[in-house]
């Protein structure tokens, strides 16, 4: 028997990526779905895409902006490095806390740290950011040797993550890492929408491809350049998969 995972995170509040997403994920029959967080922050319908998530009743796991969102706090957790980048960061967690209802608020509070899951003798680890901290950033050209040791210490033989926005495959240290990319706000490039489909059989290794979806990106960079409080650069970079 095989089951098959659907898995996808980072829609931030892109609400017709998020439709497309779960149309693609219902097409592909998967015996179970979950998402690894950051529903809010950059885009327009912070409220819509929660609800998508919430009224499915999909397992989620909280992210940092849900984090920050939620519980009203003055950082988003994101650790820029970049001066004007951090105060982009610091207009959209204001300009979202703002617009956000206190239901969702309460639905982002209620988010679980981590899933862990067994199918058909897989264990499987879903996290934010890292099994370390939910805004620790797992880049695919990070020190191999600390991936590794990441990889060690997770205690699972599947880990999948997401955070960075840029999808990635590694199998370190008998582990599947997987970073499965972002619905919302892509930065490899590409402006569809990612997600991740896994096929999980007793005996054989663990296998998943990243798919990408199309959807109307004109609308939501529209819808982000129409909000009073967002910065146009957060279109620029919906509208060209993070390459503005």
């Amino acid at each position: 028997m095989t089951t098959r995972i659907a898995i996808f995170s980072d829609l931030h509040g892109n609400s017709d990526a998020a439709a497309a997403t779960l149309a693609a994920i219902d097409a592909a029959a998967p015996d179970a779905v979950y998402c690894l967080g950051d529903l809010v922050g950059y885009g327009a319908y912070p409220n819509e895409t929660t609800a998508l998530v919430r009224d499915r009743a999909i397992p989620t796991i909280m992210g940092n902006y849900d984090d920050g969102v939620g519980f009203d706090r003055d950082d988003c957790g994101c650790a820029y490095k970049d001066h004007e980048e951090a105060a982009r960061g610091r207009q959209s967690l204001m300009w979202t806390r703002g617009v956000t209802t206190d239901d969702t608020k309460a639905y982002l509070r209620s988010l679980v740290p981590e899933i862990r899951l067994e199918a058909e003798g897989h264990r499987v680890r879903l996290v934010h950011g890292s099994p370390r901290r939910m805004n620790e950033y797992l880049f695919a050209d990070r020190d191999p040797r600390s991936l590794e040791r990441i990889a060690r210490d997770a205690g699972c033989d599947v880990l999948v993550f997401g955070h960075t926005h840029q999808p990635w495959v590694k199998e370190i240290a008998g582990v599947l890492m997987v970073n499965e990319g972002s619905v919302g706000k892509p930065k490899d490039g590409d402006p569809r929408a990612a997600w991740a489909l896994f096929d999980l059989a007793p005996g054989e290794p663990p296998s998943v491809e990243i798919r990408r979806i199309p959807y109307d990106v004109t609308a939501m960079a529209a819808a982000i350049r129409a909000a009073d409080g967002l910065p146009d650069h957060f279109a620029r970079d919906v509208e060209t998969g993070g390459a503005a």
